[in-house]
């Protein structure tokens, strides 16, 4: 179902302001768009593009990705299969962020957007891949920082929702280490929605998402310094 959502959109990109959504990295990049990976929550994983949980509701999936690529933004995301390994995942992700630099896209028009086990997998990815400018946004995935062996790395936004007793953690534990990201800044918002503040494209969220992933793009210190 979500395969054949994601061709849809994609057929629709002779138009400028078509989202453009793939499972997967374009073969030729262009080095001037900005490209998102966005690794969904758990759920998704275990019931689909748009499933209900009985305590947090609706997780819209696919209308998260439309808002992603809303100011013109290359997504990338695929749904998972059941149990996937999320090191192993943060592996083959690694790999597709590095053919985008090797195929010339700066590393600063790079962002990896996690919820949620998909953040526990973008922590990974961050780790894992060590480069300075690319940027990362974990939602709701800092529930085992203490006990995790991830170092952040590249430039990085925290969001988490105060109301979430799933996950009530700090990511500033991961970013407070002595191998530091280039940066870190982590928002608080407070929906009242619990773990569910993330399962639609809500504006507490989505606003400085897109913020961080669009603003300074083209700031020549970036990818400089």
């Amino acid at each position: 179902m979500l395969k054949a959502l994601l061709l849809a959109l994609t057929l629709l990109a002779p138009t400028s302001n078509a989202a453009e959504i793939f499972t997967a990295p374009p073969g030729a990049p262009d080095p001037a768009k900005t490209y998102v990976f966005y690794l969904h929550g758990k759920i998704i994983e275990e019931k689909g593009p748009r499933p209900t949980d009985a305590r947090f509701g609706l997780y819209d999936y696919p209308a998260v990705l439309e808002t992603l690529a809303s100011r013109g933004a290359v997504v990338i995301s695929a749904q998972r299969p059941k149990d996937t390994d999320m090191a192993a995942y943060a592996g083959a992700v690694v790999g597709q962020v590095e053919r985008l630099v090797e195929a010339g896209v700066p590393e600063h028009h790079i962002v990896v957007v996690g919820f949620w086990k998909g953040g526990g997998i973008a922590a990974r990815v961050s780790s894992f891949l060590r480069r300075k400018d690319v940027r990362f946004v974990l939602l709701a995935a800092c529930w085992d920082a203490k006990q995790s062996p991830v170092r952040l790395t590249g430039r990085v936004l925290s969001i988490r929702e105060a109301s979430d007793t799933l996950v009530p953690e700090s990511c500033r534990t991961f970013a407070e280490q002595s191998e530091k990201p280039t940066s870190f800044d982590e928002i608080v918002i407070d929906t009242g929605r619990s773990h569910g503040a993330f399962y639609l494209p809500r504006e507490e969220w989505t606003k400085p998402t897109l913020d961080f992933i669009h603003t300074g793009r083209n700031d020549p210190a970036i990818g400089h310094e």
